[in-house]
């Protein structure tokens, strides 16, 4: 037996058990060689990760990962806060992390609608802007934003999360104001401000069959516009029985049939009970919602943790059966602490979504997506 499979071996049992694995760095598997032939493989970043304040993420993030993206860092709230101010320090760190470790820098996002300043939409007495407005807005964002990190960012998600499950267009601001035609107005500016990056659609459930169909338009759309469409993004935030296989296939051939690349833009796997019906709630506050919906305050147990591991492999063996379509898994975040699924879609939750726990040790599913990845070889 190698060297190697000995440490994964040593790794994967003491994990299962719930016992630390402290088996140097230096001894673990790295995944962006271990998947590299396949995909990409990256992280969403905090602005703690490239600022000094985790520097134990960003060790993580440099060793493991050939790609990061923005979690909220070049956002609209976040980099262009007021109507004639940007605010760049932030957005630059990350660029510059990427750089220095020659990573694959994608920003996220542009258009959408949440996460964007009341002033964007509406005039200085309070009402909605003309269209005309809107687009120029527009038009200067995108343009300043895009500008700024032209040839260093090598992708844009241009429009996040402009479809219903349904497959209609979500009624959001950009559409009252604008019209239908917004989202490819944005695809427009953007590839005018850099017309080297690539320019990506992101969404969530876009394995559900409607949802499915509207990306396809929407790509069919753009395309016949002579617009750059390099990829559709699906977020891949999974839990242990969704997505349904055929349907992600299904999805992945869709698109791919278009001529573009499919990325997981967004990715962790939620071993918690479903909390939708719960929505904002503050479960610390509830002794009997604590118990039922946050579980597994002391660690996952072994069969959880297996159920886990088994997940993770599922779903990258499945990525990895669509060679030459997925071209990238990013995911959404680096360890289980700063997940957003600690607070979402009910506050105070402990959960263990992705591949490093909270003490930034590799867990059992990390190494199961190295065996599953050398599978494939």
């Amino acid at each position: 037996m190698t060297m190697i499979k000995i440490v994964f071996a040593i790794c994967l049992a003491s994990v299962l058990i719930g016992a630390a694995c402290s088996i140097a760095q230096t001894d673990q598997p790295i995944l962006k060689e271990v998947f590299a032939g396949h995909f990409l493989i990256g992280a969403a970043l905090n602005d703690d990760a490239v600022s000094g304040k985790d520097p134990r993420a960003a060790e993580i993030v440099e060793k493991q990962f050939n790609t990061i993206t923005a979690e909220n860092v070049m956002k609209w709230e976040k980099i262009h806060p007021v109507l004639k101010s940007y605010a760049f320090d932030a957005a630059d760190r990350f660029v510059d992390f990427g750089l220095k470790n020659k990573m694959t820098v994608i920003g996220h996002t542009l258009i959408w609608h949440a996460q964007v300043p009341h002033w964007v939409f509406v005039d200085s007495a309070g009402t909605l802007v003309s269209r005309d407005a809107m687009l120029a807005r527009m038009h200067d964002h995108i343009a300043t934003v895009v500008g700024r990190y032209k040839g260093k960012v090598k992708g844009w998600d241009v429009v996040n999360e402009a479809l219903t499950d349904d497959g209609g267009l979500v009624k959001n601001k950009w559409l009252r104001t604008i019209g239908e035609d917004y989202v490819s107005k944005a695809y427009e500016y953007a590839h005018e401000a850099d017309p080297d990056a690539e320019l990506y659609y992101n969404d969530f459930s876009l394995d559900k069959p409607a949802k499915r169909d509207a990306a396809v338009r929407l790509v069919k759309d753009l395309q016949s516009k002579g617009l750059r469409i390099d990829g559709v993004g699906i977020q891949g935030h999974w839990g242990m029985d969704y997505p349904i296989r055929e349907d992600l296939d299904a999805f992945i051939d869709s698109i791919g049939a278009l001529g573009v690349k499919v990325m997981v833009t967004e990715m962790d796997v939620d071993i918690l009970p479903p909390a939708f019906k719960y929505m904002g709630a503050d479960i610390t506050m509830k002794a009997d919602l604590k118990k039922e919906l946050n579980p597994y305050v002391d660690g996952l147990p072994e069969e959880a943790q297996k159920r886990l591991t088994d997940r993770y492999s599922e779903l990258f063996a499945q990525l990895l059966s669509h060679r030459g379509i997925v071209s990238r898994v990013t995911l959404w975040g680096v360890y289980d602490k700063t997940s957003w699924l600690n607070d979402w879609p009910v506050r105070g939750r402990t959960s263990y979504p992705l591949l490093f726990d909270r003490n930034y040790q590799p867990k059992a599913a990390f190494y199961a997506l190295v065996k599953t990845a050398e599978a494939k070889r």
